[in-house]
């Protein structure tokens, strides 16, 4: 019986596995084996279920392919009516972004400029942060795109930019709008406001200089962009840190820290700080505005009070949220760009002292024409700082501050053969413009006397520090004031030894990383001091 037993139960195994062998075989033969119509339809309908399957996947793979090809294919050759300019729009999302803000430490021409010029010419073909861009190293190009602001062009900043600096910023504003705010911010920065800023601009120039002579060692960058933006907080809010809860330029030394890097908005980077810093920054800004409008004020004493009587006006196109990002942006732009044209300046006087002579006997020469030499700088001394300006001038053409300028091209535009559609993005690069060497003899050297008898008050093909066109900086003079007018306190009373740091990065904008760390010394000191690289008479 066991054996009987065993052998039908071997029999039903042996049947079961010759099943397996035929359905893994053949499916199609399963009608030959002596099974139900139900399992025999079950076969037939998975067999072709699997194979409907895998040829869907292969069509739908076969598709995502195309259509990546084809993707890949348009962002690298963007479709255009002419010949768009050569060049390379690099990965797909990317672009060429990793590249333009890869650090470098030349004083030339960035690498990232420069090897596209060498390899393409003057106008060439990019993509940033995911934007086509044509990059314009050319005189006349840029010329034109300056002179057509609001009709061809208009000013554009990529997404990244209009996130930091608000949507209702004044770069992103056009026509009637920019002009009227334009007009507001001159009645801060116009000629005769700062004509009656000098008396302050000397006295806190002064009283900083000798507040830095009592210690060993000042951070120029960071010591300059305090006293900056402490003095154009007070002008135009009223703000003292001294008095103050919170501390306003914290929040703005945050943003800064991430305004130029890469557009990666995650907890932990750059950009995420710098979004917080500016989201702080604002909330601050708007609680003042707020206080502000509940107090009673006779008199207009600030440009807050200012803004606030143009929000009161009937039919006023400045609203609260224009007005707080208006004052975001100008804080941002009088304080740290300043400084840094500031720090790069005494950098510049530390590697160069017979410029630093020739500056002394400028500011010498002032001290002595003065009937009275207990009185304070004068406008019309300041005006006649001839060889200052012409310091200035050269330090901001080798600093390349800005280095890069947008536009938007509003239509087709053809330009010396090329065609740039409607919608790209145009960027204008200052440095190849300053270190051009067709225009400027040894564009690396620094040699101030380069503008003497050169008018420059404003921009040009050849040099635009402050921008070009309808906008032209309008805090330019207000700059080259402050500029001025410490570098005057400076060099007739005190000198100064560099300790460490002083090293310059660019990416792309410039940058002291480590700092410039000098030790500022009152003239009375020089004997036992004896900074090693004073010029003396």
């Amino acid at each position: 019986m066991v054996s009987q037993l065993y052998i039908g139960t071997l029999k039903k195994v042996t049947q079961r596995h010759q099943l397996v062998e035929h359905v893994a075989g053949d499916l199609f033969e399963v009608d030959q084996l002596h099974f139900g119509t139900h399992l025999k339809i079950l076969c037939h309908f998975t067999f072709r279920q699997l194979s409907n399957n895998k040829m869907l996947a292969l069509c739908l793979g076969a598709l995502v392919i195309i259509g990546l090809t084809h993707w890949v294919y348009r962002w690298r050759n963007p479709s255009c009516n002419g010949k768009l300019p050569p060049g390379s729009m690099g990965f797909p999302l990317l672009g060429e972004t990793l590249q333009f803000f890869s650090p470098n430490t030349t004083s030339d021409i960035p690498p990232f400029i420069k090897q596209r010029m060498k390899r393409y010419g003057p106008i060439f073909k990019t993509n940033l942060v995911g934007r086509p861009v044509v990059v314009s190293t050319d005189p006349d190009l840029n010329h034109f795109i300056f002179q057509q602001e609001g009709q061809v062009f208009q000013s554009w900043y990529p997404d990244t930019f209009t996130e930091i600096f608000g949507r209702q910023n004044v770069g992103s504003l056009h026509g009637f709008m920019y002009k009227y705010l334009k007009n507001m911010v001159l009645n801060l920065f116009g000629p005769e406001s700062l004509k009656k800023m000098v008396p302050e601009l000397e006295q806190t120039a002064c009283r900083t200089l000798e507040q830095w002579s009592c210690e060993d060692c000042v951070e120029l960058k960071e010591a300059t962009a305090r006293m900056i933006f402490d003095l154009t907080a007070k002008k135009l809010i009223s703000y003292d840190s001294k008095n103050s809860l919170e501390n306003l330029r914290d929040n703005f030394v945050a943003f800064i820290q991430g305004l130029i890097s890469f557009p990666l908005d995650v907890p932990g980077t750059a950009y995420h700080k710098c979004l917080q810093g500016r989201k702080r920054a604002m909330k601050m800004l708007k609680k003042m505005l707020q206080e502000r409008r509940e107090m009673q004020r006779k008199e207009q004493t600030d440009f807050f009070d200012y803004v606030l009587e143009e929000l009161k006006k009937e039919g006023t196109v400045v609203t609260e949220a224009i007005a707080l990002d208006l004052m975001f942006v100008l804080l941002f732009a009088s304080f740290e760009t300043t400084s840094l044209a500031l720090t790069y300046a005494i950098k510049l006087l530390t590697d160069h002292p017979l410029v630093l002579k020739q500056l002394q006997d400028e500011h010498e020469a002032i001290l002595k024409r003065r009937q009275d030499p207990n009185t304070g700088l004068t406008w019309k001394e300041y005006k006649s700082m001839t060889y200052t300006f012409q310091f200035i001038n050269e330090t901001v053409r080798l600093a390349n501050i800005v280095p890069g300028i947008f536009r938007k091209a509003l239509r087709e535009i053809n330009f010396k053969g090329y065609t740039i559609p409607a919608g790209w993005a145009v960027m204008v690069c200052p440095p190849a413009v300053h270190l051009n060497p067709a225009k400027y003899q040894d564009p690396l050297a620094f040699n101030p006397r380069r503008w003497q008898g050169v008018e420059q008050n404003g921009a040009s093909k050849h040099f635009m520090a402050f921008g070009g066109g309808m906008r032209f900086c309008v805090g330019t003079d207000f700059t080259k004031v402050q500029m001025a007018i410490f570098l005057h306190s400076l060099v007739k009373k005190y000198r100064w030894r560099p300790i460490k740091g002083g090293n310059i990065v660019r990416t792309p904008g410039l940058q002291f990383p480590n700092g410039f760390h000098v030790q500022v010394i009152m003239e009375k000191d020089q004997r036992t001091h004896q900074p090693e690289y004073i010029i003396t008479n």
